[in-house]
C-alpha cells in the first residue's frame, strides 16, 4: 500500500535512522495528498496530535454554536492556538485567549486572530484573572477549552455560562509539581445551571475513529481558516532545550525538532 516518496505521520523513537515493523507501519497516518514535502512537520503538528487534540475537544466535546463564546488558555501554543482559530472561522464563534505577556497576546489577536487575549502573567489572583475575563467576555463564557489548570480553571467556573460546557486536556501549570494542586469547584451550582466538564484524550480523533480529522484538517489549513506556527530546534541534540521551552514559555505554536537525513539513507 506504501510507495516510495509517500509521506506520514507516526509516533515512533527518538531516531534519525530506524527500521520499522509491518505492525507498526498499520498505525501510520497516511499523509500523501494532504500535505506537501516541505509541509512534512504538520504530521506531528496540526495533523498529529496537537491538531487532533484541539479538533475532537472543540468539535465534539464542547459542540460549539454560531455565536457563542469561547475561552482558551494556552491560546499562544499549538492545541490553543488551532482551537480558537477553528471556533471562529469555521464555527463563527466569539474566541476570547489567555497567553503570558503582552508579545503572546498581541501574536494571539494578531496572527491569530482571536477577538481578545487575557495576559494572565498580569493577574497575581484567580480574582485577578476573573476580573480580566469579565472585561474580555461581559456576557460570560459558553465553553472553556483547558490547556493549562490552576487558578484558569477556577476562573473559567466562575464565567461558565448556564448550559456551558468545559473540555479539558492538559494542565501544565501542573506538570513540574510534586503535587498536584486542587481547585475549587461547586458542584451545587452545577446542577440548575446544566453545565457539564469533561476530560478527553486525542486518540479517537487522531486514528480515525471518530470523525474526519485529517480530511478536515488539511482542508481548513488550504483554505486559511487554521493558521500554523512552528517553534523549530535543529538537531536531535536540541531535545533539551526544545521540550524546556514547553514549560518555560519561550514557544509559539508546536514545538519542532528537525532532523537531516540524506535522502540516500531513506
Amino acid at each position: 500500500e506504501w510507495k516510495i516518496g509517500d509521506l506520514f505521520g507516526a509516533e515512533l523513537p527518538y531516531t534519525d535512522v530506524q527500521a520499522v515493523s509491518a505492525r507498526k507501519v498499520k498505525s501510520f497516518r497516511r499523509l500523501t495528498g494532504l500535505i506537501s514535502e516541505d509541509q512534512i512537520s504538520l504530521g506531528i503538528g496540526a495533523l498529529g496530535m496537537p491538531g487532533s487534540t484541539a479538533y475532537g475537544g472543540l468539535i465534539d466535546i464542547l459542540k460549539p454554536k454560531k455565536g457563542e463564546t469561547l475561552w482558551v488558555s494556552g491560546a499562544a501554543g499549538a492545541v490553543g492556538s488551532m482551537v480558537g482559530m477553528m471556533a471562529k472561522n469555521v464555527f463563527g464563534c466569539t474566541v476570547i485567549g489567555s497567553a503570558g505577556g503582552p508579545e503572546k497576546c498581541k501574536l494571539v489577536k494578531e496572527q491569530f486572530g482571536f477577538d481578545d487575549c487575557v495576559d494572565y502573567k498580569a493577574c497575581k489572583t484567580t480574582k485577578d484573572l476573573v476580573k480580566a475575563l469579565r472585561q474580555a467576555a461581559p456576557g460570560g463564557i459558553d465553553m472553556y477549552f483547558e490547556n493549562v489548570g490552576g487558578m484558569h480553571f477556577e476562573a473559567a467556573m466562575q464565567c461558565l455560562c448556564p448550559k456551558g460546557r468545559v473540555a479539558i486536556c492538559g494542565v501544565i501549570s501542573d506538570y513540574n509539581k510534586a503535587k498536584m494542586s486542587p481547585n475549587k469547584i461547586y458542584i451545587s451550582n452545577m446542577i440548575y445551571t446544566e453545565q457539564t466538564i469533561q476530560g478527553f484524550q486525542c486518540l479517537p480523533w487522531l486514528l480515525g475513529e471518530r470523525g474526519h480529522f485529517l480530511q478536515d484538517m488539511a482542508q481548513w489549513i488550504g483554505e486559511g481558516k487554521v493558521k500554523t506556527r512552528e517553534t523549530v530546534f535543529d538537531g536531535l541534540e536540541s531535545f533539551g532545550s526544545a521540550f524546556r521551552a514547553l514549560f518555560e514559555g519561550s514557544n509559539t505554536g508546536k514545538v519542532v525538532i528537525r532532523v537531516f537525513a540524506p535522502r540516500s539513507r531513506l
